[in-house]
């Protein structure tokens, strides 16, 4: 079965999703978890023959192959593009235009087209043909620069920061944005997401903390680990916990669980300005809660705070989570063709999503969306045996 678009907020929208890694395949599995329609359009070699399990990202599209350096292959995009709203990639600046896919070819076959592309450096800049991936472009943001401890080095937040969040969801929000304004003015337009500007963006809180506190080298900050009730501490057993106790009522409810003297961990509250709090209690009120951290295990602390205001998590590796029972109630995994996937979100109330479907061969609809452009028997022999299809048409489609 092909995966149709159905339900949900963007049922009805049609999405051409050039296949690449990273932020591309997350933005089109948010947009084809929200109902929209997406064609996922591959290289026909060497996909046809497998790489095993496709990614949780792959889920829920229609499936394509297509040589884009052929202009056979090249011209039944275009017939795509005529009928759909958006096409979304990821390729570097001037990649597009050379293949005859870029903004301008496919505006000039659908003008109402949102045309959204991601890169790392943005399409202009010094950097902008440089290659890069997303610890590059966090790095140049200084957001980066923040995530550490005291007298170490950066630590990478693997790259969900800028591939996924700065990256793919940049780009669905802009591309969203984009087929609203298209709705209105009949007109579309391109959208120009950048890693390196979401990563950015993802720092406005902290632009000119310094009126409150907020310190950018790594580990000295509120945020960054520095103060005792904002970190995680190794439990009894091997584990972690993680504690947020920031405004002064939970704090104050956290020392109170913990059996400690109010009045020798007291602090300014939120914002924590005192510098002799920060500067001289931080780091031996931390060695007593690790201290005191290390005397139970994690199970026995969650019995203990976990469910209180006392901003207090264990940290679970991606196996439990999966079990948790707060994950379990609100079916924050899914089960997909018996591999656990997140569900899709945000909810909806009144358009929720459907379920997502499981990721099918490479081409699996090729011969399905070729007819729905309208081409005979002769018309797909000819795209045959142009090998604009590669072998997935017979190893794969429906």
């Amino acid at each position: 079965m092909s995966s149709k678009p159905g339900q949900g907020p963007l049922a009805g929208v049609r999405v051409i999703e050039i296949a690449g890694l990273g932020p591309v395949p997350y933005c089109g599995m948010m947009l084809a978890d929200m109902g929209a329609e997406v064609i996922m359009v591959e290289r026909p070699e060497p996909v046809a023959t497998g790489q095993g399990p496709r990614s949780a990202m792959e889920r829920s599209r229609r499936y394509l192959c297509l040589d884009l350096k052929n202009p056979a292959g090249r011209e039944v995009l275009l017939q795509l593009v005529a009928r759909s709203d958006a096409l979304i990639e990821g390729f570097r600046p001037g990649v597009a235009e050379r293949l005859g896919i870029g903004p301008a070819d496919c505006l000039q076959r659908n003008p109402r087209l949102v045309y959204g592309r991601v890169t790392g450096w943005g399409r202009e800049g010094p950097l902008a043909a440089a290659a890069g991936h997303d610890l590059n472009y966090l790095a140049l943001s200084g957001l980066l620069h923040t995530i550490g401890r005291v007298g170490e080095k950066p630590v990478p937040p693997l790259n969900v920061v800028g591939d996924f969040g700065g990256g793919g969801l940049l780009l669905a929000f802009g591309v969203v944005c984009a087929l609203l304004q298209a709705r209105v003015s009949g007109r579309g337009q391109v959208v120009d997401a950048a890693m390196v500007d979401g990563a950015a963006s993802f720092m406005a809180p902290f632009i000119g903390g310094e009126a409150w506190g907020f310190d950018e080298r790594p580990g000295r900050g509120l945020l960054a680990g520095a103060a005792h009730y904002y970190d995680t501490y190794e439990t009894r057993d091997g584990g972690f916990v993680s504690v947020a106790a920031i405004e002064p009522q939970f704090y104050a409810l956290l020392i109170e669980r913990l059996g400690l003297d109010a009045a020798r961990f007291a602090v300014a509250g939120f914002p924590a300005l005192d510098a002799a709090t920060r500067g001289e209690r931080w780091p031996a009120l931390k060695q007593e809660l690790a201290v005191l951290f290390r005397s139970r295990t994690r199970a026995e602390w969650c019995q203990l705070l976990e469910g209180t205001d006392a901003c207090f998590a264990p940290v679970l590796a991606l196996s439990e989570a999966l079990r948790h029972p707060h994950n379990l109630a609100r079916s924050t995994y899914v089960d997909v063709d018996g591999r656990p996937q997140p569900a899709p979100a945000p909810r909806f109330s009144g358009t929720p999503p459907a379920a997502p479907s499981a990721a099918r061969p490479p081409g699996a609809d090729t011969r399905a969306l070729l007819a729905e452009l309208g081409m005979d028997d002769e018309q797909l022999i000819a795209l045959r045996q142009s090998d604009a299809l590669g072998q997935a048409f017979d190893a794969a489609s429906d």
